[in-house]
């Protein structure tokens, strides 16, 4: 009897295709399974953290009750954080303010006064200081959140029930380890 048959088959049998599909799927199984990489891990056992602050910026949030979204943060004590696109999770809202709107005024001697801005659509915006608070790896590069740097300069998105906007870095702030 012939190794192979005119049709491919070993011992008349078996299809050499047959074969290679079966060796490439228990090659991708083995590597699936025995060599994952570290990629994407999600468990990062023995990774020393400190805590951080992080102060972002809301500017011209625009809203229909700006006080009740106001009060929602200031009572909330936490938020849901993502940055670059990468969900990190919860971190605790530390403080938020509330920022003036004003304008520049010219005075007639010549002289320029911040007074308040008048008009009355900004009665649907808001800007604000969120100060969060959450636990980081230190690295050479600074602060990692999850999977992502935290520098000023990033956009933080910030969720929670019934908000979802984006805010602007402006502070980071690594404190000593309170243990």
């Amino acid at each position: 009897m012939a190794l192979l048959d005119a049709k491919g088959r070993l011992f008349g049998k078996i299809s050499l295709l047959d074969i290679g599909a079966a060796l490439v799927i228990l090659m991708v199984i083995v590597g699936v399974f025995f060599f994952p990489g570290t990629a994407g891990s999600v468990a990062q056992v023995g990774v020393e953290t400190q805590p951080i602050e992080v102060d972002v910026i809301v500017r011209g949030l625009t809203v229909s009750d700006p006080e009740a979204l106001y009060q929602t943060l200031k009572t909330s004590g936490t938020t849901n954080i993502i940055i670059r696109n990468q969900p990190y999770g919860q971190v605790a809202i530390k403080d938020v303010q509330k920022l003036p709107r004003s304008q520049a005024v010219p005075q007639p001697d010549g002289s320029v006064k911040s007074l308040p801005d008048p008009r009355p659509e900004l009665d649907y915006t808001i800007d604000m200081l969120i100060t969060l608070a959450g636990e980081a790896q230190i690295t050479e590069s600074g602060p990692v959140l999850g999977n992502s740097k935290v520098k000023i300069g990033n956009q933080i998105q910030i969720e929670g029930e019934l908000y979802d906007f984006y805010t602007s870095t402006v502070g980071v702030r690594i404190l000593e380890d309170e243990g």
